[in-house]
């Protein structure tokens, strides 16, 4: 789990301080939305922020019960989120069905109520499809994976309607940049990358 290793750290090295200025959700008509859930939510920032026609990404929490749910409550695991990342961009450069190829390599798809090192329902993987384009395409994202998955196993990513999708504080967002020791500690010691490799035949993307 995250917290234990964060106390550790807390005590020695000091957090930046700098936000992110391009982080921010675009308003523009011509731009989409697309929220997805692959466990701790500092590590599915990177690979999609690297991505051309990618505006933003934003971690939160969705697919619970409870109204503006904290960091706190969302890790208890008693309202029913799940740890997520709403992507806003812009179809004509990226499509969603690129997002959703990003997406499955940077999970594990046979995790159930857990990914990596962090267990609970928090941390489940999940679609959150906000349109019925969205909808057929991560179906037929999942169908090809089932027939073409390079692994063992039965795939348990949730495919689901986006509800709410409420954003986590501020200090979450844009972590593996304001924070960069500790989240590549926390994540190499959480085994992702190795995990990915296994499953995929590639590490994933720090």
């Amino acid at each position: 789990m995250k917290l234990p290793i964060l106390l550790i750290l807390s005590l020695f090295i000091t957090p930046a301080l700098a936000e992110n200025p391009t982080d921010k959700p675009s308003s523009s008509s011509q731009n989409e939305t697309a929220i997805f859930a692959g466990g701790c939510f500092w590590c599915m920032e990177p690979p999609f922020d690297k991505l051309d026609g990618v505006i933003s990404t934003t971690s939160g929490y969705t697919a619970g019960h409870k109204k503006n749910p904290t960091y706190r409550e969302v890790s208890a695991g008693s309202t029913g989120h799940t740890e997520a990342l709403q992507i806003i961009y812009n179809p004509n450069k990226i499509s969603y069905a690129e997002l959703l190829e990003v997406f499955w390599k940077n999970i594990d798809p046979v995790a159930v109520n857990r990914q990596f090192c962090d267990g609970g329902n928090q941390y489940r993987s999940g679609i959150y499809y906000n349109s019925t384009e969205q909808e057929k395409a991560a179906k037929q994202s999942l169908q090809q994976l089932e027939i073409n998955k390079p692994f063992t196993g039965t795939i348990a990513t949730e495919l689901v309607a986006a509800s709410t999708f409420y954003p986590a504080e501020d200090y979450h967002q844009n972590y593996y940049q304001k924070n960069p020791i500790r989240y590549k500690y926390y994540r190499f010691s959480c085994g992702r990358d190795n995990r990915l490799e296994e499953l995929w035949g590639e590490s994933g993307h720090p």
